[in-house]
Order: C-alpha cells, then structure tokens, then sequence
C-alpha cells in the first residue's frame, strides 16, 4: 500500500504516540527522504556503546516505520532491515563485553545463535531477540584462575544488559533466552559441546522446528557455524519423518488452548496465534519441511515467505495454497508491524475497543476498524481451512482440539472436564522430561483411551487425575510405565486405587514405575515368605554397592506389594503387618551379611567374637507399618578386649562399633535403587550417650544393674534377628535374665505412669485418628502389657497379641485387650498407607480404613475406637492411679 511520505509522517503523529515522540525526538527525519539514509544506522563512536546503540535504535526504528508507512520499505525490507541492525548491536554488545572483561582480548569463544525471526531475517518491529548464547571454553579469553563458564556468564550479563538498559531513547533488543536447553537449569552461556549433547540426545519436536530458522548471527561465527553443522543432523533427518506432524500440530493445539480468547476472530484476534493467523502459516510450513527436508536441502530455506516458495516449486504444497498462505503471511506481519508502532509493544493482538481499533486501521491508511476487519477475514478464513486440513485421517487417539477433548473428558464421566483435558494437555506438552522423546509420546498416545476410562471410574476421578499427573512429571521417563499399561489393561484400576487412596505407594511409583510390573502375577497378593526364603531372594553377587543395592530393590517390591494387598483388601492389616517385619529382617541378615564380608576383606575378623542385632519395638514384636523405623541394639559376643587378625590389629569394641556404623549406612542410606529403612539406635545402653556397639557382657551387666525401668519395658519386646544359633541364645538368656528381675510393684507402676507422663508432654498426639499415641491409645496398651510382664514375669513374648492373649489366659487382663490390640494395629497399619497425615481422608479412604478393620462404615469405625479406648483407658487406669494424660 504506497503512499506519500507526508502522508504517512501524518498518520504516524495521529495514531502512533510511539512514533509521535520519535519525530519529536528526530525531526530531521521528516525531511522528505531522509529515513532511506537512516536505515543504515551510524553508530556514535564518541559515546558509550549501549547509548549509541540505543540513540541508533530509536532512529533505525523510526526511519523504518516511515518506510513501511509510506511503502517506501516491503515486508521482506521491514524485516531484515531491522534483523541486521540486531546482528551488528549483538555483535558490538559481545566484542565490548569481552574486552571490557579481559582488555585487549580478541573476541573470540563467544557466540550468538539467532533463533525464530531474528534467525531468519524476519524480525518483528518490535521483536525480542530469542538467541542461544554458547561459548568454546578452550578460546574463550578468562581472567587468572577464572572458570571458562564462569567468565562466560559475566560476560553473557553484559552483552545482555547492554542490549535492554533503558533511558531517554528506549532500549536496544530486550533477550530472551528460554530458548537455550534445559533452560530451566542451564547457566544462561552454556557451552558448545554440552548443547550439542543435548540436541543429540533429548530435544524435543519444537527445538527441531526452531532450528529450522537459526544462524550464527553474532560473535565468533566460526564457532557458531561449527555447532550448528554439528546438530544439523538433529534438524534434518533423512527419514521421511512423518511424526513431525503430530508435534508440531500438538504445539499449534496448545497455543489454541492456552489462547483461547484470541483464537476468535474479531476485535481483540491474535494475529500470531489465532486460527488461521501468523503462527499456522509458519507451523505449515515447517512441519513440510521437516518432513522432507532431510532429502531435499532445496525446502531448508529460514524464511517463511522463500519455504512457501521452495515447498510449492518442490511440488510439496499446493502452489494455490502456497500463494493463499505467503498473502496471508504478508498482511498479517504488515498489521502486526502496525500494532506495535502504536506504543513500541511486543502485542499481536488487535485491540478490543473500537475507537482504538479505528486507530490501528487508520495508521495502516483505511477507514476504520470494520474495514480492517473485513480486509482480514477472508485470508484468516483460507488459512485456518488449509492448516486444520493437515489433521487428514486423525492420527490421535484422543482428540487434540480444546473443546473436543473437554467433550471427550465430560462424555467419560469426569466431574470437571476442563481440569481433566488440561491435565492430558500438559502430558502432551513437552514440558514434563518422563514424556519428552518420541516413544514416550508414542505410548502416552496409545494408552490414552483406556486410561482414560480407568481415571473415570475410579471413586474420585479428579483426585485420580491429579496423582496421575504428579506420578507422571517425576518419573525419569513414563515409556515403561505406559506400554505396561497398554500390555496389561487390568492394572488400570489397581494404579487408579493406588493413586487415589495411598500416597506412599504412589510415592515409590515416581522412583520405580517397574514396582506394578510385579503385580501382573497374582501370586504377588501371597504374603512374602519366611525370612530364610527372603534372604534367598536378596542374596546377590557384586560389589557391596551392587549388593546392597539388590536388596532395596527387592525389598522395595515386597513393601509395594504388602501395600497393594492392603488397599486391595487382600490381605488382613496384621498379616500385612508381620509380612512387613519378615522383609525388614530378611534385609537386616542380607545387608549385615554383605557388609561384613566386605569389612572383613579389609579388616580381618576379630576370633571368638560375632556380630549381633538385636531388634525392639515394633520390629522385635515382628509387626512393621510400611513407614516404621527399626529400633536395632549392636553387641557383640567374646571378650571386649580382643584385637582383629588384621595386618594392624584393632580393638574389639572399635572394630565392631566401625562395622556397625557401616551396617547402618548400608540399612540407611539411599540411593537411586530406593530407600530401605531408618534406623534407629537410641535404645542401646545409656542412649545416645554409649558406644554403638557393646560386649554382651556388658550388655548383661548394664540390663542387671543399671538400666531403668522404661528399658525393661522395651525390653519386653527384644528379639535377636542377627547372628549365630549360640549367640541368640547368649543374648536371649541376658533378656530372660533382665525380664525375671524381682521388682516393687508400686515403683514399677509409678516409674511406667512418670514415663508416659513424660511422653504425652513432649510428644502428644498428631490428632484424634494418632492411633499410637492418644489417650486409651496403642501406646497405653503397650505400656500396660508391660508393666503386667515385668511384675508378673508372666507372658514374656515379644509379640504383642501373643501377649496379651497370655495375660488374658492368666487373669491378668480383660478379654476386651485382645480386640483392641487387633483393631487398633490394623488401623494403625492401614492409616500408616493411606494417610499418613493422620487427618480425616476423604469418603473413600475412610470406606477402605473401615473394611480393613472389618467394620461398616467410618461411623461404625469411630465408635468402634471410642469403646475400645475407654477399655484401654481402664486398664491404664489402674496402673497409672488415674493421673491419665
């Protein structure tokens, strides 16, 4: 659209404040053709260079918008004009910021890859510029004993801060550099060889098309250019790479989605990434050339207008829809262009009032708002028809468009169906690393319909979807975790139940998504065998890493399993309970096994003496939740002055209390294989304030003489679970010996209600449903089950309901104690997996606690739990003298 030069300096004054202030500023560019001399900018050499860049900017910018105003400037001429001029500032901006950090140094090392619009010469009138900033850290100038990547970060926030500074005449280029790999991690120079590996190994289908319009546009173009033939192959595959359109039509469907106010056209229509607008005539054209431009280094032209050209004249396009397309593409960037003049904004977004829609048309040199729009229309019309067309037969499995995946999401049975198709989304977006590669997307595709109908049908599908989505973004990658679903459609709805109603399980899913591979056989839902079986099982060659590793694997998998059973109502709570204990045993015997044999390589063996363990609380009684720690006692057999056989002896007690700081370590410590248990030590002789490790000689010393009442009472539930058949029966005789004490009755009970006073001060319950520590709690059972063993010397077991069936039997205790010790550890056990916070869960969960505890409903639970309390609180009673908590 030509027009005067006066004509368009007038419409510029009444409708562009932007370019109003700039004529102002300039005037001697309103002369009649003097913008033609001022598209070449002069950089002031007499000033600082961010303020000649910046006074050469607000020149440049108005000089073009004169051009392009007056049709003095086409499109391609707009553009380039202003891409170069970014080229030269970039240029100048990195050689000042290396020299300012190394003077006299040569600028080299240092590199700008244009990305997008700048990379093709197409830059926008009022463009950010998307570079990727790379350095070579063998000729990147440093300072003394300065990093390479740390002088390149110094370096990169200069040339960045030159290029945005602001003051009177604007800024240069604002930068952004998200487009950098990883950008979320990656120092914002990164170096070339580790870009490289990166768009080798896991860049996604977008970066693919990015690079279809990048160069070396500034500092050390050698380097520049070496990287970018060194990824060429990654842009431009041989194979007829048909994959390309789903991604990139996937991306176009996001945009749609998260734009969803600016896909109507109208006022407020988004020129960029509305239907039918500027990003569709680009997406189709890329997405051909990525598909052939492998074979045919002809269609690898950057710019969109020459793709268009070279994909038709390539019999590639329709050479009709080509032309319909470039038109398009030109009156849209020309009315962008307008746009952004009004207020030098980076905005593609026609406004949403009239009178400021009148003013965009009139800049553009027509009547009004209606007139532009219906200028618009019939290109926005064909463009969004050609690109929709390029869905052809539907490759999705479930629709990619917003609203008809929110039908799709409503017809399931989702009570929120715009949540649920956000979710499906964001897998589909790129933006989670588990479903970055081809195959990962592949298989998410794939699974979809059935995962879909699983999530709907599970008790609460909203919650289903969001664990889902949480599992989904932590895993390392879901491709595993998908084609086993695919393969095995019955997990479905085991992983909706383990993702609606236990946190844990879904928990370890995030580190291991393998764990649901061993619930394919239903032999899974039998309890784990005996301990000998188990030890079996973990037993493995390798390094002690390798070992050790082995058993948290397989240990993993158990308590994933025993889980299952739980939520599944396969198994009984306390079965659960003692499968839970069995397992950890089984990993003390491996793990201290593997360990000492590893210890023993390098320190030798002390002769006469043995390693033992000795497990309290809920590991010696052999019922574990899934989240108990092991409370462990470390002695040792012979005598305490004893030196190992190594080359340099050592002493017993340090020998042994070294192999056991490493038996915790190995217990303890996690890795990528999965955490096993925390241990906890503080129950050994005299507390944190003793040596790890003790002689059993000591041991029995400390128990006889020594040790407090409350150490009795944890000794009530001693069980050796390491160590030869002579010395479990060494240390078991210490305990039996301890137990059978003759004690006062009266000082045993004030001394257990002192102790448990102590307790609910400093560690009171979480809330009513803390099992474990309120008021006619499980607590309060054990302690009455212990004050009764230590003064009767009766019922010796360490096994808690064993006990208390004894102490039943011998009139030492009411029957009521047997079912509450069965309900409340089976809702200790359960509560333990499926809410961990110990709050009231939802009305799901609390339907599976109560099943569990073989009641109807939660009402009935809490009624249940509140008679069963008020008869421990009885028994307590009696023992404490009424001073309950």
């Amino acid at each position: 659209m030509a027009s005067s030069v006066s004509d368009a300096l007038d419409r510029a004054s009444a409708h562009a404040p932007y370019l109003r202030g700039l004529l102002r500023r300039f005037p001697d560019l309103a002369q009649r053709e003097q913008w033609r001399t001022a598209i070449v900018p002069q950089i002031d050499d007499s000033r600082p260079l961010g303020a000649a860049l910046r006074i050469a900017k607000a020149r440049l910018s108005l000089a073009v918008a004169i051009g392009d105003l007056s049709g003095g400037l086409d499109l391609e001429g707009v553009t380039r004009t202003l891409s170069d001029f970014a080229d030269r500032a970039l240029d100048l901006a990195i050689a000042d910021a290396i020299r300012a950090h190394v003077p006299g140094a040569e600028p080299q090392g240092f590199s700008a890859i244009a990305l997008g619009k700048h990379g093709s010469r197409e830059l926008n009138y009022s463009s950010d510029l998307d570079p990727i900033l790379i350095f070579d850290p063998d000729t990147l100038p440093t300072r003394p004993r300065e990093e390479p990547g740390e002088a390149a970060v110094r370096i990169g926030r200069r040339v960045i801060e030159t290029m945005q500074a602001r003051d009177e005449n604007g800024y240069v280029f604002r930068i952004d550099l998200r487009l950098r790999p990883s950008p979320e991690v990656t120092p914002i120079v990164i170096p070339a060889a580790a870009a490289i590996a990166y768009y080798e190994s896991e860049a996604l289908a977008w970066e693919r098309a990015a690079f279809i319009r990048s160069r070396a546009c500034a500092g050390d173009r050698g380097l520049g250019e070496g990287f970018l033939d060194a990824i060429r192959p990654f842009v431009w595959r041989r194979g007829l790479d048909f994959g390309a359109v789903r991604e990139i039509r996937a991306i176009s469907h996001r945009i749609r989605d998260h734009h969803a106010r600016g896909q109507v056209f109208g006022p407020g229509y988004d020129l960029k990434r509305g239907r039918g607008g500027i990003r569709e005539c680009e997406f189709f054209a890329q997405i051909h050339q990525l598909i052939h431009g492998g074979r045919e280094p002809a269609l690898r032209a950057p710019a969109t207008l020459d793709a268009l050209d070279a994909l038709a004249g390539g019999g590639r396009i329709d050479p009709a829809e080509a032309h319909a397309l470039g038109d398009a593409y030109r009156l849209y960037r020309t009315i962008e262009h307008r746009l952004q003049m009004v207020d030098d904004r980076q905005t593609h977004s026609l406004p949403d009032d009239g009178a400021s829609l009148d003013g965009v048309a009139q800049l553009h040199g027509i009547e009004n708002g209606t007139a532009l729009l219906a200028l618009l229309t019939p290109h926005v019309e064909r463009v969004g028809a050609i690109y929709d067309a390029l869905d052809g037969g539907g490759a999705e499995t479930l629709p990619t468009a917003s609203d008809s995946l929110i039908d799709t999401m409503a017809s399931a049975g989702f009570p929120d169906p715009a949540h649920a198709a956000q979710r499906i989304v964001h897998w589909r977006s790129g933006a989670i690393r588990a479903v970055r590669t081809p195959a990962a997307r592949e298989a998410l595709e794939a699974v979809l319909p059935r995962l879909i109908e699983a999530l709907s049908q599970a008790p609460d599908p909203t919650r289903a979807i969001n664990q889902l989505s949480n599992l989904i973004e932590r895993l390392p990658s879901a491709v595993n975790l998908f084609r086993l679903l695919e393969a095995q459609p019955a997990l479905l709805t085991l992983l909706t139940t383990i993702l609606c109603h236990a946190p844990t399980l879904a928990e370890a899913l995030t580190r291991r998504a393998d764990l649901l591979d061993r619930l394919i056989d239903a032999s899974a839902f039998d309890p784990p065998g005996a301990v000998a079986a188990l030890v079996g099982e973990m037993h493995s060659s390798g390094d002690l890493e390798q070992q050790l590793d082995h058993i948290r694997r397989t240990v993993g998998e158990h308590r994933f399993a025993l889980g299952v059973q739980l939520i599944e109502g396969a198994s009984d709570p306390l079965d659960v309970a003692a499968g839970y204990a069995r397992v950890a045993e089984a990993a003390i015997v491996s793990a201290t096994d593997a360990t000492i044999a590893e210890y023993a390589r390098s320190h030798g063996t002390v002769p006469g003496c043995e390693f033992v363990i000795l497990a309290l609380g809920r590991m010696g009684g052999g019922e574990l939740t899934h989240a108990s720690d092991l409370d462990l006692v470390y002695l040792f057999t012979g005598r305490f002055d004893a030196e190992s056989d190594a080359a340099r002896p050592v002493g017993a007690v340090q020998y042994f209390n070294r192999l056991a700081q490493r038996v915790s370590a190995g217990l303890s410590v996690p890795t990528a294989a999965g955490p096993l248990y925390e241990v906890d030590t503080r129950l050994r002789p005299s507390g944190t304030q003793g040596p790890l490790v003790v002689s059993t000689t000591a041991f029995r010393k400390y128990q006889i003489e020594d040790a407090w009442t409350w150490e009795h009472m944890a000794l009530c539930r001693a069980r050796v679970v390491y160590g030869s058949a002579e010395a479990r029966a060494e240390v078991d005789a210490i305990v039996a010996d301890a137990l059978a004490k003759r004690r006062d009755a009266a000082a045993l009970a004030a001394d257990a209600a002192k102790m448990r006073a102590d307790m609910a001060t400093h560690k009171p319950p979480r809330s009513e449903l803390d099992i474990k520590l309120c008021d006619g709690g499980l607590v309060d059972l054990e302690f009455a089950v212990h004050v009764r063993q230590l003064g009767g010397h009766i019922a010796l077991d360490p096994h808690l309901g064993r006990a208390i069936s004894a102490l039943i039997g011998a009139g030492a205790m009411p029957p009521a104690m047997h079912d509450a010790y069965g309900f409340m550890t089976r809702l200790l056990v359960t509560l333990r997996l499926v809410a961990p916070d110990l709050e009231t869960p939802d009305p799901v969960r609390c339907a599976l606690i109560a099943r569990a505890c073989g009641v109807a409903d939660w009402t009935t639970l809490l009624d249940r739990l509140s008679t069963l309390r008020q008869e421990v609180r009885n028994v307590w009673h009696k023992i404490d003298g009424g001073n309950t908590q």
